[in-house]
């Protein structure tokens, strides 16, 4: 499986689970039969892939991406999601890049974290990844007597932006 280890890059040579290898390989075939895809795709790679059962009987394929690849990434979502979907059918495809989340400095040490690495900015940028083509144009959190919370999150749909 050559092919699909050149699709997957692990940290510290991690070797890739089996499904890992078959979303590897079909970002590979994606590469080697779809001409519009193939230009773009070249140079792209993961870092893992992870299957989520989602409500009801339904699963999501969570590719996640190397920080520095998300803009080539972000340009061809739309195509890469519909074909990948159509490899794992049933199944729908989100792309998060994989971003660190830093703890807070100790008391007295002058090193301060950026901004981008705190666990808030992190989760919000986690959910702008899922949401991808739409815009997060407003977000609400309630809070329920018995102390969980539900964020609402307005959308603005690429489609409808006119």
């Amino acid at each position: 499986m050559y092919t699909s280890r050149k699709k997957i890059h692990k940290d510290k040579d991690a070797e890739p689970t089996e499904f890992e290898e078959s979303v590897g390989q079909a970002l590979f075939d994606l590469e080697n039969t779809n001409q519009e895809l193939k230009s773009d795709l070249k140079d792209l790679y993961i870092n893992s892939a992870v299957q989520v059962d989602v409500s009801g009987n339904r699963k999501a394929v969570v590719i996640h991406v190397p920080y520095r690849l998300r803009k080539g990434f972000r340009k061809i979502h739309v195509r890469l999601v519909r074909e990948l979907e159509k490899k794992f059918s049933g199944k729908d495809v989100i792309l998060v890049a994989t971003r660190r989340i830093l703890r807070p400095p100790k008391k007295g040490s002058a090193a301060q974290r950026p901004r981008s690495r705190t666990l808030t900015a992190v989760h919000e940028a986690m959910l702008e990844d899922v949401v991808l083509p739409a815009e997060i144009v407003g977000k609400r959190v309630r809070f329920r007597i018995d102390g969980s919370k539900i964020m609402k999150v307005e959308l603005l749909s690429p489609l409808n932006s006119c």
